[in-house]
């Protein structure tokens, strides 16, 4: 799998093998649009309004983070938001709530630093629909859901879209799954409300608001001690490894090298489960995505580095104009 994801952003013979499956994919996603829009498939209205934070590309872009901003900025707003999230990564296959102590393998690595990072009702489940209809009925205060990664769910009826691009990487070699990292077609972005570039330069020839994003963070703290937080600079001439298992591990690691961390990286699959070999001897730096993972572990010194996103104010304007005012439960 990782020599295939070397070849989406890099030149490769081994993608004219597999462009027949990507016609396949580019076909049964058109059709699967096609019956949404036509009515021939229902998507499901809820009786709040729905923002959907998604991509076209697989892999890490900085969905989360900004799922997290936006938490904050609609608390800001006097809305009180609900998270849904599939909870990839989890076993759990029926609709179920989210702890900030949940176990991560039952619901996911992204629902529960979700729990830990905003405070708000979470909840994860295939159907996202369903996800929400069980969280709202638990959770009657809530009345505006953030839907983690569900640009393409086309069964929940949504309210604003938000596409999130890795401005460094963007599509890759733009070809489709399997031969490239896109699960629908560039054009696709043309539709949503507004595109987040995390990183990197704003996409031209789109006629769709964009806004720049940059994940910000210097401070780290301890595995097992939450309450310790440390400085980057705790950490300079000091021999660490820095362990990252999210869809971009290089952005990790460049971001301690900027910090002034010389680290020894060892990168790993997305969503990797995690064993207690997994973690060496010595001080261990972490994404707080990890740590979600490792903190049943106990490892005696290994640090998370908290992010946060730092998203131009202008997208929050969008989004609010899109909602209305918050009075409660409303028909979206």
């Amino acid at each position: 799998m990782e020599r295939l994801v070397r070849c989406w952003y890099r030149p490769c013979p081994w993608r004219y093998l597999l462009a027949p499956l990507s016609l396949l994919f580019y076909l049964a996603v058109g059709a699967r649009r096609l019956a949404y829009r036509r009515g021939w498939r229902r998507a499901e209205r809820l009786p709040v309004p729905v923002v959907v934070v998604g991509n076209i590309s697989v892999g890490g872009t900085g969905k989360t983070p900004l799922t997290i901003w936006l938490a904050g900025q609609l608390r800001q707003a006097g809305w009180r938001p609900g998270i849904v999230s599939r909870g990839y990564g989890g076993r759990r296959r029926d609709s179920a709530p989210v702890r900030p102590d949940s176990n991560p393998h039952e619901v996911g690595d992204e629902p529960v630093l979700l729990a830990q990072r905003t405070g708000c009702p979470v909840w994860v489940g295939r159907q996202r629909a369903e996800a929400a209809r069980q969280l709202l009925a638990f959770h009657p205060e809530v009345d505006v859901i953030l839907a983690d990664d569900g640009l393409q769910h086309y069964a929940l009826a949504r309210d604003v879209e938000l596409a999130v691009i890795d401005g460094e990487r963007g599509f890759g070699n733009g070809w489709l799954l399997p031969a490239g990292p896109l699960r629908e077609p560039p054009a696709r972005l043309r539709s949503v409300d507004a595109i987040v570039v995390n990183g990197g330069q704003i996409l031209p020839d789109l006629p769709v608001p964009q806004f720049g994003m940059t994940l910000t963070g210097r401070r780290f703290w301890k595995l097992g001690q939450p309450e310790t937080v440390v400085d980057a600079d705790y950490f300079a001439g000091r021999e660490v490894v820095a362990l990252a298992g999210i869809g971009n591990p290089e952005r990790f690691f460049r971001t301690l090298a900027e910090l002034g961390i010389r680290a020894t990286p060892r990168p790993l699959p997305d969503h990797h489960r995690y064993r207690a070999a997994d973690l060496p001897a010595g001080t261990v730096l972490m994404t707080e995505k990890d740590a979600v993972k490792c903190a049943a572990l106990n490892p005696p010194d290994a640090w998370a580095l908290r992010i946060d996103a730092e998203v131009a104010l202008g997208l929050k304007r969008i989004i609010l104009d899109k909602l209305g005012s918050p009075h409660g439960p409303q028909t979206a």
